[in-house]
């Protein structure tokens, strides 16, 4: 952990760390290591409010773990909180917000707001992220077991890319299976044609005077984005009508029908920026016939630094749908990226034919399966062999078509993942 030397104890040669070994010995020592981190668990935001605010304007951290989204989550889910923090003296190190649930009888510690992330990082400072080795792993694993004994059987932190914005993950040595999706980005360059040039320009721009062409045959549209409180909420909930509609006529289950999950997208929704960030922002197309002002497409984005994600995406039925609103709705947005100084738009998780037609990066992801009593150890080889068998499935696109129709037919989980 040279890193967390540097920042400590610059004399403090002895505390070196040569191995996994090693730094599995230390961490018996509670909360400390020889290079004077001391680790954590807190159950208020409150008392680690600060020190997440400063580890979260690294560009590196996931939006997923940013105080808005997680206060979000918890004001909206009665479910029991285990922040993990990490620090040297007053300096933040590291933050990761877990909470506990239950999954097939079993207490899994996992990142809050789970069933709704694209991409999981935890946050860590600059320094941490820098100095990355497989001891600071190795020390934050035996830290994390330690601190949620009693709490927890099994540590399932699933979605994390072990590379990440050009730097290596702090856990990513602790990697146990790669996750069953993957997420799907686009480099957004300095102008808007040299971003879609990328891509096959003259295809794309063809389909978009396509596009154009159909909506103005029904009166014309615009790209809308409501500014008010109550405009947003009424937006919001037209999405998840279309989801609704959506879902029922692919017989597939409704993972947005919860009222705790819809609580929790408004809650987000509603939330202040900060500065170019935010944690929710709805753009849609709307019709503008005066007899049709029919909203035709919805997207929901967030944005933290110079990377925005797309998080749900939803179209109306009807005549408008001949026209791909959704699509045209992606032009406009990644059109209004290009200006708004953005370097990254993410479509987030799930191999779909849409996202692979804009995107031309492709982030693998991983999930960590940590142990803390014996029957997490039975928990950890089930979730291992599940994702692998999911894999599998989504490998087979006939077997999965199945599977989906299958899983129509039973209630929907509030917990289920959307991309499973």
């Amino acid at each position: 952990m040279a890193h967390v030397r540097q920042l400590c104890f610059d004399t403090a040669t002895d505390h070196a760390l040569a191995s996994e070994e090693s730094a599995l010995a230390f961490a018996t020592t509670p909360g400390k290591s020889p290079a004077g981190v001391t680790v954590t668990l807190h159950t208020e935001f409150a008392e680690v409010r600060e020190a997440w605010k400063v580890l979260e304007t690294d560009l590196s951290g996931s939006v997923h773990q940013t105080f808005d989204w997680c206060t979000a989550w918890a004001d909206t889910h009665e479910l029991p909180r285990a922040i993990l923090y990490g620090r040297c003296g007053t300096t933040p190190l590291f933050l990761l917000p877990l909470e506990i649930v239950r999954e097939r009888g079993i207490r899994v510690a996992r990142f809050m707001a789970n069933p709704f992330t694209n991409i999981n990082t935890g946050l860590f400072s600059a320094a941490f992220l820098d100095g990355e080795d497989a001891a600071t792993g190795a020390f934050i694993a035996s830290e994390m077991k330690r601190l949620l004994s009693g709490k927890a059987d099994l540590i399932r932190l699933t979605n994390i890319p072990l590379h990440w914005r050009d730097k290596a993950h702090p856990l990513g040595s602790l990697a146990t299976v790669e996750n069953q999706n993957r997420t799907y980005q686009l480099p957004i360059a300095a102008t808007f044609e040299a971003t879609i040039s990328q891509l096959n320009g003259k295809r794309r721009r063809k389909k978009h005077r396509n596009q154009v062409r159909g909506l103005e045959e029904l009166g014309g549209f615009e790209h809308y984005q409501p500014q008010t409180p109550e405009e947003k909420a009424e937006l919001l909930e037209t999405f998840f009508a279309q989801k609704a509609s959506r879902f029922r006529s692919l017989g597939l289950p409704n993972v947005f029908q919860p009222g705790e999950t819809q609580a929790f997208f408004h809650a987000l929704l509603q939330k202040e920026r900060s500065g170019k960030d935010y944690g929710l922002e709805l753009h849609a197309i709307r019709l503008t016939a005066p007899d049709n002002r029919q909203i035709a497409a919805i997207a929901g984005l967030s944005r933290k630094g110079d990377h925005v994600i797309c998080q749900f995406g939803s179209i109306t039925e009807g005549p408008a749908m001949a026209a791909s609103p959704g699509e045209l709705l992606f032009w406009l947005m990644i059109e209004q990226c290009v200006s708004d100084g953005v370097s990254l738009f993410d479509f987030g998780l799930g191999d779909q034919g849409y996202k692979r037609s804009w995107c031309t990066m492709e982030t693998v992801q991983h999930d960590i399966l940590m142990p803390v009593t014996l029957r997490g150890r039975f928990a950890a080889g089930f979730f291992h062999a599940l994702t692998r068998a999911k894999a599998a499935i989504k490998a087979n696109r006939k077997l999965y078509a199945t599977i989906q129709r299958l899983r129509a037919k039973k209630p929907v989980q509030g917990e289920e993942q959307t991309s499973d």
